[in-house]
């Protein structure tokens, strides 16, 4: 990889930023302090932060329930999010939207919501005013395996394909919709193939290589300003947490169905240790300098906490301040 050693040292600040935020919501999210339902992104961090690495904040993304990490690598705060989270006035959807409806148009991520597929044709109709424009903005809509299911993908990648849209779709492959793994709901857990009929671009990467991610990505954007697109990157992957909330079965709690040999095989694949090895062994970061990182990521977090917690609720007077009427 001809990366630069500033490439590779963001790429995984970007990764421990996302780690260290999501895993500090595991306590409060047990003691209850955190009332919002939280789809933590730990273990899929080398998918935002490698195709997010190749946006600007003029390109637009849209996400799903589970995008903290969308939101962070799209150039989203670390206290804007931890704000809404807390559903905090100072959250980036002032409170009222919680973990999967966040939102930073100064920065381009557009939204996220918990509708299995439902970003999809949003992302599709950005890519469309973008092609319209011709303003070379690419848009990018991010779902899980179990959107596969939904028909508005594939409406979205005919229309994409035949307008040639600046659009990048990309698959977090996890294996499971909700509980479901792939295998029970799907006859070829193959995802990318199914943008081969629409003579679309695809990709099939290893989603917890950094490395990989970043280069199908850079290809993938590409592409779309050419006004080659659209584009579909496959990301294998695996969220080490449970569905909803920290339940999972590292902590031997009950929802997790999962088998505990294939969670303890992704786990020795975690996207952030694997680009920690591949730097040090090149000796393109020390210890130190990762250690330093770390360090970074762990006080912005405890700094955006303590916003949180420091910040007003939303009032009740304002119940209906946002809601068209």
């Amino acid at each position: 990889m001809n990366l630069t050693k500033k490439t590779m040292s963001d790429l995984y600040a970007m990764m421990v930023r996302i780690r260290y935020c999501e895993e500090s919501l595991v306590g409060p999210i047990n003691t209850g302090e955190v009332k919002t339902p939280c789809h933590l992104y730990t273990g899929q961090e080398a998918v935002a932060a490698g195709v997010l690495a190749h946006f600007t904040d003029k390109d637009h993304v849209f996400g799903t329930h589970r995008s903290h990490g969308h939101f962070l690598a799209k150039g989203g705060t670390m206290r804007q999010i931890m704000a809404e989270i807390f559903c905090r006035e100072t959250g980036c959807a002032r409170g009222r939207g919680g973990s999967m409806h966040l939102v930073a148009p100064e920065v381009g991520m557009l939204g996220a919501a918990p509708i299995v597929g439902g970003t999809i044709s949003l992302a599709l109709g950005a890519a469309l005013a973008a092609h319209i424009r011709g303003d070379k903005r690419v848009s990018a809509a991010f779902f899980g395996d179990g959107a596969t299911g939904e028909g508005a993908i594939y409406e979205s990648l005919n229309f994409a394909s035949l307008h040639k849209l600046p659009m990048v779709f990309v698959c977090e492959n996890n294996l499971y919709a909700t509980h479901m793994p792939i295998r029970a709901c799907r006859n070829s857990e193959h995802i990318a193939k199914i943008a081969e009929p629409f003579c679309i671009k695809t990709w099939r990467v290893d989603g917890n290589d950094a490395l990989k991610v970043h280069a199908a990505a850079s290809e993938a954007v590409a592409l779309c300003r050419a006004g080659k697109g659209p584009a579909f990157i496959e990301c294998l992957t695996y969220r080490f947490r449970g569905h909803v909330g920290p339940d999972d079965a590292i902590q031997g709690v009950h929802t997790d169905i999962r088998p505990k040999a294939e969670l303890a095989a992704w786990l020795k694949k975690d996207p952030i240790v694997r680009l920690e090895r591949y730097m040090l062994g090149r000796k393109m970061m020390s210890a130190a300098g990762i250690a330093a990182i770390k360090r970074k990521a762990e006080a912005e977090v405890a700094d955006a906490i303590s916003f949180a917690r420091r910040s007003p609720r939303p009032a009740p007077r304002d119940l209906e301040k946002y809601v068209c009427k």
